[in-house]
């Protein structure tokens, strides 16, 4: 194990240089933050010390306060775990200290590693080195002084953008805004941050505290327009994330009454955030996503992934498309496979808009868009095949046809390569039926549009190797994506936890609820749009599909709505034509179609469920809860069946795939801190009332019935059995 320290030394010069070791990133754990101020104190008494350099050992400064301790704080419930670093340390110990300090800072200096920075009295920065304060990503607000300093340094108005929009900067915009003092290479930066310390000692540089400085504050009535802007727009952007609001409240407090009196007010706040659901949902979903690089019997036996330096998509459609550009953007060979001409042309015009709208955006180069299209190769046969490393299937929902193209490829493509699906619902064993390569079958679930959403979806068989499981893991990360290894059923983990998902909001519907007012409900959840919305987004021809398939699986709990054919009997499809629940028009926002009210109509009398005619009366909580508890209940089920190697990884392909909002920590996650009791006893109310589609699963029974929680591991529960 690398060593955890802080080491001093002085030359003779009569610079002290203290340095932080804590491989990787020089996470700033409590034994660092212990054996900093032992360091400064000792530092100060010495005689022969007239300046100090603070500095991280291994190429970077500090990647900030450790996460670990939130998570001990959110398991105890014990907030004095985290020390009181904003005063103890940097106001005391480094700001005020008797001699000057000057950060040598490389590579990087986020959140508490940026935070120590800022209290030093000078910053030297090696170019392209990372500045940010990302506190808000993990539901709380920086609690070293960042929130004070940082105005002071840079401007209010840059100051805000940082934080609420955990954007971190290069030292070279640092430099223009007056963060870093000074840009040195590499090799020169201790040598350089020793004279600039001895300079400030010496009186020939300036001994600047930043706390105490107000010149880039403005005046207090322009600074409080500019907070409330921030706040009307946070308001927005994060309507259920209390930090954002807490975080302009104490930058607030500092330019009112002081930066000694924001910094008391912070550290109070901080504390307060760390205990809040907010965090403990984010900390969990960042801790969560770490975990999937986990998995038992393949990242454990000693394995190395082979390189990958080629792949075949098979379909040049939405979907095959979007996987191509992702392999592309990241220098992997392709080679596009399509029916004929027409196809691979529409296939390829679709990767290269991919790319233009990248280079559009400003996320990519012209250079690099020309080389990454040129590494693009469109073909009509298999001829190509006899040299890639992987090909993935990205056709349409058909077992025949992609029974023939597996039977076809088997035999194309050399004897390592890895023939991966896209399917989205198909059982991998019926895929592979007809090959003697069951070992080298897998799913590849991309989720759309491939190429921007992150989660990637590693199905496996009984027979897939372990081998070919983590060459996939290891593209999925080469093209930017959290891989997640599942079960093969059908659904897979993602679609099958989230078929309930639409069926109960045409639940509601049939009973009389109104199809906009279940959409603002989820949305007001944190859902970035509703059912309804989305099934205008996808086609109805893709919720028909996929339907068919659940209805197939599961027909003892799927609830079978007479809607979407009336839809599309009515010449809706709703985005792909411009009409739906929804009218689309170019250029504005979807708006509710009262048009399709009528037919909505006639989907009630056809189902009759209303209970004497009149519409249920419901809370937009029940609303809420009456959609996605049977989302909780099917998660159950795929918790019990063993599709997912821990609860964790559905929660994380929840947020990555599906979009259920992260500071909720995820769908299991979050039944969890509702109460497994109040899912069970709704969903028994309701399948009383409704039918089978909410009767509780054997395991959710079990659960309440023990005690423990959802997300506790499989054995706890007897009988579980595992796919994986």
């Amino acid at each position: 194990m690398p060593e955890v320290s802080v080491t001093l030394e002085v030359g003779n010069d009569g610079v002290a240089v203290i340095a932080i070791s804590n491989p990787p990133v020089n996470a700033l754990a409590i034994q660092i933050i212990t054996g900093l101020k032992e360091k400064f104190d000792e530092a100060v008494r010495r005689n022969d010390v007239k300046a100090i350099v603070l500095t991280g050992k291994g190429g970077r400064f500090s990647g900030g306060f450790d996460i670990n301790v939130f998570e001990k704080v959110h398991k105890t419930g014990d907030v004095s775990l985290v020390p009181d670093v904003s005063v103890e340390l940097v106001v005391n110990t480094i700001e005020d200290c008797k001699k000057p300090v000057v950060a040598a800072v490389k590579g990087l200096a986020l959140g508490g590693g940026l935070e120590l920075a800022l209290g030093c009295h000078a910053r030297i920065a090696t170019p392209r080195t990372q500045l940010g304060l990302p506190e808000l990503t993990l539901g709380v607000i920086p609690g070293f002084g960042g929130t004070q300093r940082l105005p002071r340094l840079v401007g209010l108005s840059k100051a805000v953008e940082m934080m609420l929009l955990s954007k971190a900067i290069m030292s070279e915009e640092g430099k223009k805004l007056g963060l870093i003092d000074a840009i040195v290479a590499s090799e020169e930066l201790l040598k350089a941050s020793r004279l600039w310390a001895l300079d400030i000692a010496d009186r020939r540089k300036p001994w600047i505290r930043s706390l105490h400085r107000t010149d880039k504050i403005g005046p207090l009535s322009e600074a409080r327009y500019e907070l409330k802007i921030a706040r009307q727009q946070a308001r927005k952007t994060a309507p259920n994330m209390p930090q954002h609001q807490a975080c302009l409240d104490v930058i607030e407090e500092g330019i009112v009454h002081g930066g000694y009196s924001g910094v008391l007010k912070e550290a109070k706040v901080f504390k307060e955030l760390v205990l809040s659901d907010t965090s403990k949902g984010l900390v969990h979903v960042f801790f969560a996503q770490r975990a999937t690089s986990k998995v038992p019997n393949v990242t454990d036996v000693g394995l190395k992934p082979r390189h990958v330096k080629k792949v075949a998509v098979i379909g040049g459609g939405l979907m095959g498309s979007g996987i191509a550009t992702a392999l592309l953007l990241s220098n992997i060979y392709v080679v596009l496979k399509e029916v004929n001409s027409e196809y691979l042309l529409k296939g390829i015009r679709t990767i290269e808009a991919n790319v233009r709208d990248l280079v559009k955006k400003g996320k990519l180069t012209q250079d690099k868009a020309e080389k990454t299209l040129s590494m693009l190769k469109g073909v009509l046969d298999y001829s190509d095949f006899k040299e890639v490393d992987m090909v993935i299937e990205a056709v349409i929902e058909s077992v025949p046809l992609k029974q023939k193209i597996f039977s076809e490829i088997e035999k194309a493509c050399p004897a390592h390569c890895i023939l991966a699906t896209n399917t989205s619902t198909i059982d991998l064993n019926l895929v592979g039926k007809k090959t003697s390569s069951e070992d080298r079958i897998v799913g590849a679930h991309f989720f759309s549009p491939a190429h921007v959403m992150p989660l990637l979806e590693i199905v496996r068989t009984k027979k897939t190797s372990a081998q070919v499981i983590l060459d996939l893991m290891a593209v999925g990360k080469i093209i930017k994506k959290v891989p997640v290894v599942v079960g093969n059923c059908t659904g897979f983990a993602v679609n099958r936890t989230f078929f309930p998902y639409s069926q109960g909001a045409h639940i509601l519907v049939n009973l009389g609820v109104d199809v906009f007012r279940i959409d603002r409900a989820i949305r007001s959840f944190g859902l970035p749009i509703g059912p309804f919305q989305l099934q205008d987004l996808a086609g109805y021809g893709v919720f028909i599909a996929t339907a068919k398939e659940f209805v197939n699986a599961f027909p003892d709990r799927t609830f079978q709505t007479p809607l979407i054919e009336l839809l599309v009997k009515s010449g809706r499809n709703g985005k792909n034509n411009g009409k739906g629940y929804y009218i689309y028009e170019k250029g504005s926002t979807p708006k509710p179609d009262p048009s399709v009210l009528p037919i909505i109509e006639e989907s009630r009398r056809l189902t009759n469920m209303m209970p004497g005619g009149k519409p249920v009366s419901v809370t937009d909580q029940e609303i809420v809860e009456m959609i996605l508890f049977p989302v909780v209940n099917e998660a159950c089920r795929v918790l019990d069946e063993g599709i997912v190697v821990r609860a964790s990884d559905l929660d994380i392909a929840s947020v990555l795939g599906m979009s259920f909002p992260s500071y909720r920590g995820g769908i299991v996650f979050w039944a969890d801190a509702v109460g497994p009791n109040h899912v069970y006893t709704s969903l028994k109310k309701w399948s009383e009332l409704y039918g089978n589609f909410y009767k509780p699963s054997r395991f959710l029974e079990e659960r309440v019935a023990r005690g423990i929680p959802l997300s506790a591991p499989a054995s706890s529960s007897p009988g579980s059995k595992s796919r994986l």
